[in-house]
């Protein structure tokens, strides 16, 4: 049988408002150990905001990430895909679209996230990929020395 959306992805989702702040998505990635988050507005898909979009549409620039929003960041109407969708279509897109991440959602409303590591776990477990992302993060370790 084949696998579906549902069947890899992450449940649920951690979602920030399109005013947010990049600080406020920063710290709500780090306090759930992610990677990303969907911006919404009414349970509505309006974008995914990713730790690499703060770190080179934001950081890189000099900005103030108090001061800037996620939406100004963000990918705005971002390829997503539907739960009931086959795993391959969900490669198939990440390949084309050259994303690590999907939002899953139902109609426009966002249910989950399926990432390259989601898929790595599944598809190819003994994989480097698949190796890494079981392994626990290290993004509470604090600030690097300086």
């Amino acid at each position: 049988m084949t696998q579906q959306v549902k069947d890899v992805m992450t449940a649920g989702v951690a979602a920030v408002r399109p005013d947010a702040s990049l600080v406020e998505a920063a710290q709500m990635m780090r306090a759930q150990d992610i990677g990303g988050v969907v911006v919404s507005l009414d349970n509505r898909l309006i974008g995914v905001l990713t730790d690499r979009d703060i770190a080179t549409r934001a950081v890189a620039e000099g900005v103030d990430p108090l001061a800037v929003s996620a939406e100004a960041v963000c990918t705005l109407t971002p390829v997503s895909i539907g739960p009931d969708e086959p795993v391959s279509s969900a490669v198939s897109l990440m390949r084309e679209h050259a994303v690590r991440r999907l939002p899953v959602v139902e109609g426009d409303r966002p249910i989950g996230m399926v990432s390259l590591g989601d898929l790595a776990g599944t598809l190819d477990p003994e994989s480097a990929l698949g190796d890494i992302s079981r392994a626990p993060s290290n993004s509470s370790a604090g600030p690097a020395p300086g």
